[in-house]
């Protein structure tokens, strides 16, 4: 017997606002039941684990123990400019000369998260070597 990943729990302070962020991040809908102002709220991802947004009265005052990862469709550097956009924030810069490397970033209520490099990133790197 084993257990099925359901969701992935994210504590946050605004739970609608922060789940409408990862939403733009993933391109995922909210699901069609919630609104401002819920405590709960969550984004249906296409494949995998619902990310699930619960609104607590603590903030955030440490780094996260357990992040995501995200691999774009696009290239990490675009991805990394997009979410910027989105409201994202640049935490450590991890990315090498030589192509490899990673971002990190962090969410508006300072969540961390990885910008990986893209499949099409990985492949370039792979026949420059």
């Amino acid at each position: 017997m084993v257990s099925v990943l359901q969701n992935v729990a994210i504590d946050c302070a605004d739970a609608y606002e922060l789940a409408r962020f990862w939403s733009r991040v993933t391109g995922s809908p909210l699901h069609p039941d919630d609104r401002p102002g819920d405590p709960e709220v969550q984004v249906m991802l296409a494949e995998g684990p619902v990310l699930y947004f619960n609104q607590v009265p603590e903030p955030k005052t440490v780094k996260n123990r357990v992040h995501l990862c995200l691999r774009p469709e696009t290239s990490r550097e675009q991805e990394v400019e997009r979410l910027l956009g989105l409201g994202a924030t640049l935490v450590a810069d991890l990315r090498n000369p030589d192509g490899s490397g990673w971002a990190v970033l962090a969410d508006p209520e300072g969540n961390e998260f990885c910008v990986l490099r893209s499949e099409s990133d990985r492949a370039a790197m792979s026949v420059s070597s």
